[in-house]
C-alpha cells in the first residue's frame, strides 16, 4: 500500500513531465505557424495559387517557404501533418487530471463549503463541463455569429467569464482554475482534432482526386486556428496556478482568472502585430501590466483557501488521529511546518500558505497524511533545505506513523 502511494506520486510526476514536453512542442509549432503566416509576403515570381512566402535563417541554414492558400496544383509526395503534438498534449493533461484530482478528490477537488457532493458527482460534473464546454463553444462557432470573427471571440470571452465564476461555485479554489484551463485546453485541442485536421484531409482528398478544394475548408480552420493562438497564454497560466494560491486563494479568484484572458489578448496581439509588421502596439504592454496589478491586488483581499481535506478529515481519514502517535505527530509537524503552513505565515517573506496547504490543526494534519508522508517522511524535501530542523527521529515517526494508520484502514 505505501510503496502505491510512492508509485501513485511518480505516476502523476511522470504525467506531468509529459505533459509539459507535449505543450511546449504544440505552442511552438503553433506559435511558429501563426508568426509565419502574419510574415508572409508576396513576391512576383510566385508559384500559381501560392499565397506568399518568406526567407528564414535557422541553425546556420536558410528557408524558402511558401504558402499555398488553398492548396497546391498537385498532391506533395511528402506532406507533414502537425496534429499528434496537440492529441498528445490533451491526452497526458487528461490523464494528470486523473491521477490527481480525481484519484485525490476527497482533498483537491471537492470542497463541501462549496458543493457537499460525493466522489463520483464531482468527478461526473468535472467531465460533463469540459465536454460541454467543446460542444457550446463548436455551436457558437457555426451559428451565424460566427461569421463575424471579432463579435464571436467577445461572446466566447464571456462565455469563459461565465465559466470561471461557475467553477467556483462547483469545486475548490485550485480545482476552479485547475477545470477553466483543462475547459480550455479541449476546445483549443478538439479545433485541431474535429475541424482543422480533418478540414485538411476534405482538401487532401480533392487533391489525389483531381478537383479543385474548396476554400471554404480553410477560412473555417484559420478561424479556429486564431482561437487557439488567443488562448494558450491564459491556459499556461491555469494550469500554472496550482503552485500559487494567491492566484486561486480568494474571493475573487473567478475575476482573476477573467482577466488573465485579457492578458493573453493583449500579449499575443502585440506579437502578432510584430510579426505582421504593422508596427509595434506597446499599449498592449501597458495594459497588460495595468491589468497584471489589478490582479496583485485582487490577490491580496480575503483569502478562501481550499478547506476540503479539513472537512472531510473527520469521516475518512479520523484514522490518522486515533494513532497512538498522533500526538507526537502533531507536535512534529505544528514545530516544523506551520509557522508556513497555517492561514497566516509567521516565515518571513511567506505571505500565504505554500500551494494553500494548512497544516496547523488536528483535522488538517490529518487530511493532509499522504502528503505529510511523502514530502516529510520518505524524502527530505519538507521543509525545505530542512530550515526548521526536522531530525531523521521525527522523519521515521512520520513514515511509521502513516503506514500505520494506512494499515488500519485499507
Amino acid at each position: 500500500m505505501f510503496e502505491l502511494a510512492i508509485a501513485w506520486d511518480w505516476l502523476g510526476f511522470a504525467a506531468r513531465w509529459l505533459h509539459v514536453i507535449t505543450a511546449i512542442a504544440w505552442i511552438g509549432s503553433s506559435f511558429y505557424f501563426i508568426a509565419l503566416d502574419l510574415g508572409l509576403r508576396k513576391a512576383p515570381d510566385l508559384p500559381p495559387g501560392a499565397y506568399g512566402e518568406e526567407w528564414q535563417v535557422h541553425g546556420g541554414g536558410f528557408y524558402h517557404i511558401q504558402k499555398y492558400l488553398v492548396a497546391p496544383s498537385r498532391m506533395p509526395e511528402d506532406l507533414i501533418w502537425f496534429k499528434w503534438e496537440s492529441y498528445a498534449t490533451w491526452l497526458s493533461g487528461f490523464a494528470l487530471l486523473a491521477i490527481v484530482y480525481y484519484g485525490g478528490a476527497d482533498l483537491y477537488l471537492i470542497d463541501p463549503q462549496v458543493l457537499n457532493v460525493s466522489r463520483t458527482t464531482a468527478i461526473i460534473i468535472s467531465l460533463a463541463s469540459i465536454a460541454g464546454g467543446w460542444v457550446i463553444y463548436d455551436l457558437l462557432c457555426k451559428s451565424p455569429l460566427g461569421r463575424n470573427t471579432t463579435q464571436l471571440m467577445v461572446i466566447l470571452y464571456f462565455v469563459l467569464v461565465f465559466m470561471a465564476w461557475g467553477y467556483t461555485q462547483l469545486f475548490t479554489g485550485r480545482a476552479a482554475f485547475l477545470h477553466l484551463g483543462a475547459f480550455t485546453a479541449t476546445i483549443m485541442s478538439a479545433n485541431v482534432f474535429m475541424i482543422i485536421i480533418p478540414n485538411q484531409k476534405k482538401v487532401v482528398a480533392d487533391l489525389i482526386a483531381g478537383r479543385t478544394p474548396d476554400p471554404k475548408y480553410g477560412v473555417i480552420a484559420k478561424q479556429r486556428s486564431t482561437h487557439n493562438n488567443y488562448l494558450t497564454l491564459p491556459v499556461i497560466f491555469l494550469m500554472l496556478s496550482n503552485h500559487n494560491p494567491l492566484a486561486f486563494g480568494t474571493k475573487y479568484n473567478w475575476i482573476i482568472a477573467s482577466l488573465v484572458f485579457l492578458m493573453g489578448v493583449t500579449i499575443r496581439h502585440w506579437f502578432n502585430t510584430r510579426h505582421a509588421r504593422k508596427g509595434s502596439p506597446t499599449w498592449t504592454w501597458l495594459a497588460t501590466v495595468l491589468l497584471f496589478i489589478v490582479i496583485m491586488w485582487l490577490s491580496t483581499e480575503p483569502k478562501q483557501l481550499d478547506n476540503a481535506g479539513e472537512a472531510q478529515a473527520s469521516t475518512i481519514q479520523q484514522s490518522f488521529i486515533n494513532t497512538s502517535e498522533f500526538e507526537t505527530v502533531r507536535d512534529t509537524v505544528l514545530g516544523r511546518c506551520s509557522m508556513c503552513h497555517t492561514a497566516e505565515p509567521s516565515w518571513e517573506g511567506i505571505l500565504v500558505p505554500p500551494k494553500g496547504v494548512i497544516l496547523d490543526s488536528d483535522i488538517a494534519i490529518a487530511a493532509h497524511a499522504k502528503e505529510i508522508y511523502l514530502h516529510a517522511a520518505r524524502s527530505h524535501a519538507m521543509p525545505p533545505a530542512n530550515l526548521t530542523g526536522m531530525s531523521a527521529e521525527e522523519r521515521l515517526l512520520l513514515r511509521r506513523w502513516y503506514e500505520t494508520a494506512s494499515a488500519s484502514n485499507p
